[in-house]
């Protein structure tokens, strides 16, 4: 064993220790965060104009600041890409993460040295976790890449603006730079396929044993991988040990990933966003993951069929029950104010407190009422590929109203595989049915005849990435929908469809 690997294995179980204190004194560390985030707001314009000075709890704070998206918020953060100090934190951000906006363009999310830190240390301390757990830490001698976005960063009125995964990259620790790949001009190609092709020269001949990305993406890494040496993935790279993910869910892709890879390898969840890192996996064993409850970050919850009445209750962390679908708002020590992040979350676990995406509160099929959510598809072609022989690439799915005279409504999936089911009606079928033991709503609806069972439109080879290509959103932190409740980019994709 190295000295590297022997260092990781102590400095595990110091932080190991360190994160048992506030997981195991959830309410208090959640209150701590609040009286702090408070505190120092009350110094700034945001925090005058909602009279912090009077907020002694969560229910003044609830009635004085409401829920916010970024568009409600936009004209603070104006303010601050304008110069202006002191507006939603104090002083002035250090950087600003820029994100596509769905309305206005682009969006610029404050970082300040306060908030910088949770990006960096929770996807270390998911590490950190996973090695104390299992006692691996062989895979810290080899070499570790990290699918991102370019760290080359612009700069906005003296603030330094990128992409959140390049901003991060400036912040690896020294003792990982020689293990750390690409290089760093690899790193700063803007186009995707380039890169991708780039990182496979360059690590071709490495021994990469820790590999991390969004899977979609990183999928498409191991494709040119084996396309150019014809190896499993596992082959070539003997002491892979470890695959960091997030964005999306890892259960759709687990097969072809294996597929690719020719064995299983261990998997590490992250929650990141440029708004803050949230959770992270902390346990091989358990389902869901460790919500960051110390990290500058106070949390409320809104449960997701309440959201849109007026004035729904906002719960804490001390009132959230297991398994109902919440949409997460967040306030932060970068300034963000009861913010709607956009994700649903569910709780797995209170003890401590854990928790799975679920999905986006604006990605979501109730063309009838059926609420069906990401989670609920994700785990539905989880058991069909389970059962049969069937690998997925990619899906999406959108209600198809606008039907033939005596045929009835439907959910379409459109499945790009990797190996068809021998049977599509089947696997159709077994689809079908593992939503309707998911969802109430959706089953009322099938017997009621008010839908008729799911249908399959496949995709041709690589016609998601042909259509991701298309929008300009080829690789990056960016990810196919997976559900819609209108037919925009189901109509997009007919044109991809498989012959």
């Amino acid at each position: 064993m190295s000295v590297k690997s022997i260092a990781a294995r102590i400095f595990a179980k110091i932080t190991y220790s360190r994160i048992q204190k506030w997981a195991k004194n959830p309410v208090e560390a959640q209150e701590k965060v609040f009286q702090e985030l408070i505190a120092t707001g009350t110094l700034t314009a945001f925090g005058q104009d909602h009279d912090f000075i009077s907020i002694n709890d969560h229910k003044d704070f609830a009635e004085r600041v409401p829920v916010r998206d970024y568009e409600a918020l936009r004209p603070y953060v104006d303010r601050v890409v304008a110069g202006e100090e002191d507006i939603l934190w104090k002083g002035k951000p250090v950087y600003f993460a820029k994100t596509s906006g769905t309305t206005s363009g682009a969006k610029y999310i404050p970082i300040t040295k306060e908030s910088m830190p949770s990006h960096i240390e929770a996807a270390r301390n998911a590490i950190l976790c996973y090695i104390h757990e299992s006692g691996n830490a062989r895979f810290v001698d080899g070499k570790m890449i990290f699918l991102q976005g370019s760290p080359e960063l612009d700069e906005k009125n003296g603030i330094k603006l990128g992409r959140l995964s390049g901003i991060v990259a400036h912040y690896v620790p020294n003792y990982l730079q020689k293990n750390r790949m690409p290089s760093w001009e690899t790193n700063c190609i803007d186009d995707w396929e380039t890169k991708v092709d780039a990182i496979v020269e360059e690590t071709l001949k490495e021994d990469m044993s820790l590999i991390s990305g969004i899977p979609s993406w990183v999928q498409m890494y191991f494709e040119r991988l084996q396309t150019r040496t014809g190896k499993k993935v596992g082959d070539l790279f003997k002491n892979f040990q470890l695959f960091i993910y997030g964005g999306v869910n890892y259960e759709p892709y687990r097969a072809r990933f294996e597929g690719l890879i020719g064995r299983k390898v261990d998997s590490i969840e992250l929650f990141p966003a440029s708004e803050g890192f949230f959770a992270f996996q902390d346990s091989q064993k358990e389902k869901g993951m460790l919500l960051q409850l110390d990290s500058g970050i106070f949390y409320e919850f809104i449960k997701a069929e309440e959201f849109f009445e007026d004035r729904p209750q906002r719960f804490t962390i001390k009132d959230v029950e297991i398994g109902v679908n919440y949409v997460m708002i967040i306030s932060t020590n970068a300034g963000l104010w009861a913010y709607n992040l956009g994700d649903t979350v569910q709780f797995t676990s209170v003890k401590p407190y854990r928790v799975i995406v679920s999905g986006r509160i604006k990605h979501f099929i109730s063309a009838f009422g059926e609420h069906v959510i990401a989670k609920e598809v994700e785990e539905a072609i989880k058991h069909a590929t389970e059962e049969t022989r069937a690998v997925v690439n990619e899906f999406t799915v959108a209600p198809m109203i606008d039907v033939n005279e005596g045929e009835l409504p439907y959910h379409e999936w459109f499945i790009e595989f990797e190996e068809e089911p021998e049977n599509l009606e089947d696997f159709a079928l077994k689809m079908d049915m593992s939503m309707q033991k998911q969802n109430s709503y959706y089953l009322d609806l099938i017997e009621g005849k008010i839908l008729q069972t799911l249908k399959i439109t496949k995709i041709k080879e690589g016609g998601f990435t042909d259509y991701m290509r298309s929008i300009g959103k080829l690789g990056g932190q960016n990810k196919i929908q997976r559900l819609s409740n209108d037919r925009r980019l189901a109509d997009a994709l007919y044109e991809l469809k498989k012959d």
